[in-house]
């Protein structure tokens, strides 16, 4: 299972530079539900709704959404191996809940942070 956090699905949907290959999205990526509201906020924020709005939902919607339930957001309160931010924290506490429900989970993420701290849970990094 491939776990994706929100600045991969944003890599993707604004052109990046640094962006996954399109098999990424032939397997069915999974993410938290927090991941929508993270790429719809940005856009809206930005401004590119109007632009980018269509192309984003269909990105979105080959996405695996997991709702952040009470397991999820308990562990996001914990201690994690490295300082996380709090939309951080939630993605990885997200990704250890699947590892802990018997899933082999890789995390797909150009965030170095959240990297470093997967690494540190025995949570394997997907080739992006």
């Amino acid at each position: 299972m491939i776990y994706v956090d929100s600045s991969v699905v944003l890599a993707e949907l604004l052109d990046e530079d640094r962006r996954p290959s399109t098999t990424l999205w032939q397997v069915s990526p999974t993410s938290s539900r927090l991941a929508e509201y993270e790429v719809l906020t940005r856009l809206f924020r930005t401004g590119l709704t109007s632009s980018l709005g269509r192309k984003a939902h269909a990105l979105l919607d080959r996405l695996t959404f997991i709702e952040m339930s009470s397991s999820v957001l308990e562990r996001a309160l914990e201690p994690f191996p490295r300082p996380l931010r709090t939309l951080d924290a939630l993605h990885l506490a997200t990704a250890d809940f699947l590892q802990r429900s018997g899933n082999n989970v890789e995390l797909a993420s150009y965030d170095t942070r959240l990297i470093a701290a997967a690494k540190m849970m025995d949570i394997k990094i997907a080739e992006l």
